[in-house]
């Protein structure tokens, strides 16, 4: 916003913290309060729904009468928040997590059908209090709104004063803290006042057995048992030492915190409804498990060597059920299931006015022919990491396959899910060479020489469309075949080597992107004023736009441009080193769904393709 708009009582959305524990989220405002938590899964609904509408509900642990801390930071190598405040009286140290522990027993609260890790999630908030000099007064306050801030709740305050319950539209909650309690209205409150040396401490718990920290040294000890936790995860990665390692180290952990454990699903982005657009329409709900992702998912993971997690992953996209033709949607939930009809919450302010607010996504039903080449270049790199193609995949394969094959041909909704007129769009198309491109890869790995033969074959035949039509005058990949508008999304091209690095065709597409549609230095995905996609406004450029074209510029050998480009996309990053789905330039603010894991996918295939070019350069020295 610029200097002189009103005040907004919504935080940048750039100004979240995000706290994960592998089963659900939270986003922490500057202030400390946390705007935003669904219990218990990322996709239930919020019980602290702030960040939509500032009567949702929140949860806040700071010193009172204090907004603006001194510094915010996430303990390295973890998702823990480590929040400091100087007050005029002394100064205070809060950490919060969603806490991680030793598995004991299944996992009652959300169930897994993935065989379990040693660490799982407790299902807890933990937030402590240290005073480091002078003295502070700590003040709690958690007020929930349950169902999105539809439903408030009375609090039963236990005769100790220090031990609170709360039921609301099926959710129950415990609050434990070593301060004083009392209740007003639909608020649990408290407040003390700490001297240097000492502790404070509050938890709030969604398990089914309700357990929390006993006292405060208990609390902190879940919280280093959590910061361990994630070093020990992180530990496990490849991440060679250059100067992109804290960039690609702190996306592998947005990665993971984005995971949901019980299933490997992982969802698209922790929110709902951040807007694309300032005060528009543009707002959607990607708490749900995109296709397109996968292939995304897979080569991040491997790169990183995270094969247990890729493995993971894998054997989610092998247990969703399909369609009736043997397609896969283009998204599902978490959990596997495929309806994901779409509603509002109109009675939701939104965030910054930006309405309506939804829940699900009318786009899980549409049309889209890049799904297949997803899925099968996923399958593909899995099966060259371990070796193997398991029996359970080959169906997959074959159905995928016969798909693409049966309709490369229709046009369809194309990658970002347009709300108009079906068109034949060129990143659909190469999607479809690359599913039957895979596809006969994966038959000769299983030793099907018909198959191999008919489906590349076919890949043939897609490719040679693809040149034939889907070029302008000038030898530009276009958007769909009746314009010459261009689209980012044919940065695929040279992301899944339609054409070779030194191909003239795919170096002018690359540049014309990079010269064309870009803002302020920036990638838009299309321009809204030339492309029908059903929807009003303008649009932020897309941050995964922008580094998908710094891993184009690298194959066509553009490499500075590339590492000009990837230097101001670093810039960018939020204080937390998070990035959301679009960049406003002029207003220089984060707009979408935050953390968006399709931005930090991109970013570590980004980050692999100069490190790579660069050690290359070093052996030929």
């Amino acid at each position: 916003m610029d200097s002189n708009s009103p005040a907004s009582p919504f935080p940048p959305i750039a100004q979240y913290a995000f706290l994960s524990d592998c089963h659900t989220g939270a986003l922490v405002a500057p202030d400390g309060s946390v705007d935003w938590l669904c219990v218990p899964r990322f996709d239930s609904p919020s019980v602290f729904g702030s960040l939509l509408d500032r009567g949702a509900g929140y949860f806040r642990f700071a010193p009172y009468g204090i907004n603006v801390p001194t510094s915010r930071a996430y303990d390295p190598g973890t998702n823990v928040l480590v929040t400091t405040w100087h007050t005029p009286t002394g100064w205070l140290e809060i950490r919060d997590a969603l806490t991680m522990g030793r598995r004991e027993g299944p996992d009652e609260t959300t169930p897994h059908t993935r065989p379990p890790a040693d660490d799982d999630a407790e299902h807890l908030l933990v937030r402590t209090a240290t005073c480091l000099e002078g003295s502070v007064r700590v003040e709690l306050v958690c007020d929930p709104a349950f169902d999105y801030g539809r439903t408030r709740a009375p609090w039963a305050l236990d005769t100790d004063g220090h031990t609170a319950d709360i039921t609301g539209a099926g959710t129950s909650m415990r609050l434990r803290t070593d301060l004083a309690l009392g209740v007003e209205g639909d608020a649990l409150r408290g407040r003390h006042e700490l001297t240097a040396g000492e502790t404070a401490f509050v938890s709030l718990s969604w398990a089914a057995s309700l357990d929390g920290p006993a006292d405060a040294t208990d609390a902190a000890a879940r919280v280093t048992a959590t910061r361990d936790f994630w070093r020990r995860w992180l530990g496990r990665a490849r991440m060679p030492d250059h100067r992109l390692r804290p960039y690609v180290e702190r996306s592998a952990l947005v990665i993971k915190g984005l995971t949901y454990m019980p299933t490997g699903a992982t969802v698209a982005a922790l929110t709902t409804s951040l807007p694309e657009t300032p005060g528009g329409e543009r707002n959607w709900d990607y708490r749900y498990t995109w296709m397109r992702d996968s292939t995304f998912t897979l080569q991040a993971l491997h790169y990183l060597l995270l094969d247990w997690e890729a493995d993971e992953f894998m054997q989610f996209v092998a247990d969703i059920e399909p369609n009736e033709d043997g397609g896969l949607q283009i998204m599902y939930g978490i959990d596997g299931r495929r309806d994901l009809t779409e509603t509002t919450r109109d009675e939701l302010t939104g965030y910054q006015g930006a309405r309506p607010v939804r829940l699900g996504n009318g786009a899980f039903d549409q049309k889209q022919n890049d799904v297949f080449g997803s899925v099968l270049d996923s399958i593909l790199l899995h099966t060259r990491r371990s070796e193997r193609l398991p029996a359970r995949l080959w169906p997959i394969v074959k159905a995928q396959a016969e798909c693409a094959a049966a309709i490369w041909q229709e046009p369809d909704q194309g990658i970002w899910e347009a709300r108009g007129k079906p068109q034949h769009y060129v990143s659909s198309k190469i999607m479809c060479w690359v599913a039957m491109d895979r596809a006969a890869q994966l038959a000769g790995i299983r030793g099907e020489p018909e198959l191999q033969a008919a489906w590349g074959a076919t890949a043939q035949e897609i490719k040679d469309d693809i040149l034939a039509r889907g070029l302008s005058d000038r030898g530009v990949l276009r958007q769909h075949y009746e314009t010459d508008a261009l689209d980012a999304s044919n940065l695929l091209a040279a992301h899944f080597g339609l054409l070779p690095g030194t191909d003239t065709r795919l170096r002018a597409s690359v540049l014309a992107i990079a010269d064309e549609l870009s803002e302020d230095g920036f990638v838009l995905r299309y321009r809204t004023d030339e492309t029908d996609d059903g929807m009003s406004g303008k649009e932020g450029t897309f941050v995964i736009c922008s580094f998908w074209l710094v891993s184009a510029l690298m194959v066509v050998g553009e490499k500075q441009r590339a590492l000009d480009l990837m230097e101001r996309l670093l810039r960018i990053a939020s204080p937390f080193g998070l990035y959301a789905e679009e960049f406003e330039v002029a207003a220089a603010r984060h707009l979408g769904n935050i953390p968006q894991a399709f931005s930090h996918l991109a970013l570590i295939e980004a980050a692999a393709r100069i490190i790579l070019a660069e050690r290359v350069e070093e052996m030929s020295l």
